[in-house]
């Protein structure tokens, strides 16, 4: 489960801006999931709930949004949304698409309450 190794570095991220700005702890914690990024963003908001304990992220609202991808079509030479891999282009059927985006995992907001 690699949400683990994600949940630590985005606690990383986090506690640098702690110690870099000061402030007592975070009250919302914004994140953004790309459909595309293979994140299992349940198993991710399980391992940020367990690893906040005892940090300055405990007791925030976490939310994480989920924007879809966006991908390339090979054959028609559109741009098509999806939400997952192997989606065919919306536009001709063919499967032979190249994402351009939804890959992401990214802090987008971090609001956080002075000591």
């Amino acid at each position: 489960m690699h949400e683990v190794s994600l949940a630590g570095d985005i606690l990383q991220i986090v506690e640098a801006a702690e110690k870099r700005e000061k402030f007592a702890r975070v009250t919302l914690l914004r994140l953004e999931a790309g459909a595309l990024s293979g994140v299992e963003v349940s198993a991710l908001r399980f391992a940020l709930d367990v690893m906040a304990k005892g940090t300055c992220l405990h007791n925030a609202i976490i939310e994480i949004a989920t924007p879809p991808g966006q991908a390339w079509c090979v054959q028609c030479h559109m741009t098509v949304t999806i939400m997952a891999r192997g989606e065919p282009c919306q536009q001709c059927g063919n499967y032979q698409l190249q994402p351009t985006s939804g890959l992401e995992l990214r802090v987008t907001e971090i609001l956080v309450e002075d000591e």
